[in-house]
């Protein structure tokens, strides 16, 4: 070993302890490993921005300006309160309906921006109600993971596996949507009957709910046609990129210009709404994960791997499915994924396994479900637990995890079996 494989690796132990303890924001800790990283020469300032993965920033960037448009039509408050209404004020109806929108919109937006829009809406609606907000919390919670998982576009770390194992948008959808949904059943199912007695309404309180007018909540019919219109052109362009073989970021960022000029934004703006934290945070970390490609680090720990589990396909699918899922339940899913795909790659071309797709989906559902197992498992979690303290409700860790985790292993169970019965043969 030499002196930059062991320096690369202090510097990334050290960046990945500071972002785990959060005692300093996560941008500011990604952002000084890549300028430690630069400094010590790991690194040059050169290859430094061939190791940041582009097209993931510019998908995210793309989808950020979309939908900070799209929130300000009152869209997902009148998905909101047209459930309410739908579930004429029943609670446990209303717990699975708020469910299913936010595992919908989780899919086809992304969980952290929909968790943003729902939770606001969650709290008003059971305050009407007079009923517990913490279980429609932690089911909203398990949900937006849940539903991420099933696209490309709905859990950051499916964005960052998309560029480099070459996969579209059509083939998230077809390989990993069907187990998001049988998991998704499952996980309400059994939210539902651990809450039936929690969650019971005044049936007057009921009838309040059931008056509500939800057309009142949308705020500019015109821009939520405009805005409609760019994301199902967006979310076409994505389905259709094996065909028209454009890059996902080009189409993002596509969708996002067509709305600018629907809407003649001023751009200053839109742009503030952009979450640059972030999007420097996955800058930063690439260019430290980038660290431990050019010293070396992942060779190595690729080449222990392989050593392990002899390359063979099943057992080394099943290491990465639990190990992603473990690892994600207590840190943040986004480095523990960055550091995970060159690894793959190299254990790739080291063992000669031609094929890494099933690698790839036993990454994907790991990291993104495994966000499930703690409060600080992924970004929305953490979102919501903010959100759920400033309105004097603190959602408790331990509370959290005594349901969440135990569904959360159910869910890789589940995951074990799909991966088995179909690609880790």
């Amino acid at each position: 070993m030499d002196n930059q494989f062991i320096l690369a690796s202090i510097i990334f132990v050290i960046t990945y302890a500071f972002i785990v303890s959060e005692k300093l924001p996560r941008t500011v800790v990604a952002l000084a490993g890549a300028v430690l990283v630069l400094f010590t020469g790991i690194v040059t300032q050169e290859k430094a921005i061939h190791y940041i993965d582009w097209n993931t920033i510019g998908l995210l960037v793309g989808m950020m300006i979309i939908v900070s448009i799209t929130r300000r039509t009152g869209v997902f408050e009148y998905l909101a309160v047209k459930s309410a209404v739908a579930a004429k004020g029943d609670p446990l109806k209303l717990l699975v309906l708020l469910a299913t929108i936010t595992a919908a919109a989780s899919a086809l937006l992304d969980n952290v921006t929909t968790v943003l829009l729902i939770v606001p809406v969650t709290f008003s609606i059971c305050r009407q109600l007079q009923v517990n907000v913490v279980p429609f919390l932690i089911t909203e919670i398990m949900a937006s993971n849940i539903g991420g998982t099933a696209t490309l576009i709905g859990d950051p770390p499916n964005i960052m596996i998309s560029g480099p194992a070459g996969l579209s948008f059509m083939d998230f959808i077809y390989n990993l949507t069907p187990v998001a949904i049988v998991i998704f059943i499952v996980t309400i199912a059994i939210l539902r009957f651990i809450y039936r007695k929690d969650l019971q309404a005044d049936p007057k309180r009921m009838a309040e709910i059931t008056a509500l007018n939800p057309e009142e909540e949308i705020k500019d019919a015109k821009l939520l046609k405009k805005s409609l219109i760019a994301l199902s052109l967006t979310i076409a362009g994505f389905a259709l990129h094996s065909v028209i073989h454009m890059p996902t970021a080009t189409i993002a960022l596509g969708g996002a210009v067509l709305l600018l000029l629907m809407t003649r934004e001023e751009p200053e703006h839109v742009l503030e709404t952009v979450e640059w934290p972030t999007i420097f945070f996955f800058v930063g970390l690439f260019i430290v994960v980038g660290g431990l490609e050019e010293s070396g680090v992942i060779h190595w720990i690729a080449e222990s791997a392989l050593h392990i589990t002899g390359g063979e396909i099943l057992s080394t699918g099943l290491l990465i499915l639990w190990l992603s899922a473990l690892a994600s339940a207590f840190v943040d899913n986004i480095p523990f994924v960055a550091t995970m795909i060159p690894l793959l790659q190299q254990m790739g071309q080291m063992g000669g396994i031609s094929n890494l797709d099933p690698l790839w989906w036993s990454l994907a559902l790991g990291a993104c479900l495994g966000g499930n197992g703690s409060l600080v498992g992924a970004a929305a979690n953490v979102i919501v637990a903010g959100m759920a303290e400033k309105r004097g409700t603190p959602l408790s860790f331990l509370g959290f995890m005594k349901v969440a985790f135990p569904l959360m292993i159910l869910s890789i169970v589940i995951s074990t079996v799909y991966l088995l019965l179909f690609y880790l043969r």
